[in-house]
């Protein structure tokens, strides 16, 4: 039998703004030995210029966890649903891997 004496409960709290969420549909994420830095914002047709609207930082550790969660959730979104796929339209994926050096916000 498992000894659950070391786990900890924490309680998160969502404040009503947090709550409503912030839609994203692009994300630079750049890092240093010391942390990964993910910049979320939103690429809108015919607007050449995105604003920052959020930054998570994390350390390393934490950006592998995060990596994993999200490849589970993905992975049980797709059974549930159906594979993931990438629409084939202009503008979907025109934006380079690579951000050209000096445009990054950091």
């Amino acid at each position: 039998m498992k000894d659950n004496k070391n786990i900890q409960q924490i309680n998160i709290e969502l404040s009503q703004e947090v709550s409503e969420g912030e839609y994203s549909n692009f994300v630079v994420v750049t890092h240093s030995p010391a942390e990964f830095v993910m910049d979320f914002t939103k690429i809108l047709p015919g607007v050449s210029k995105a604003r920052v609207h959020s930054r998570v930082i994390m350390a390393p550790q934490h950006a592998k966890a995060f990596l994993g969660a999200l490849g589970d959730n993905i992975k049980r979104f797709e059974k549930q649903n159906g594979e993931i796929s990438f629409p084939d339209q202009e503008g979907f994926g025109d934006y380079p891997i690579n951000p050209p050096e000096g445009s990054l916000p950091n």
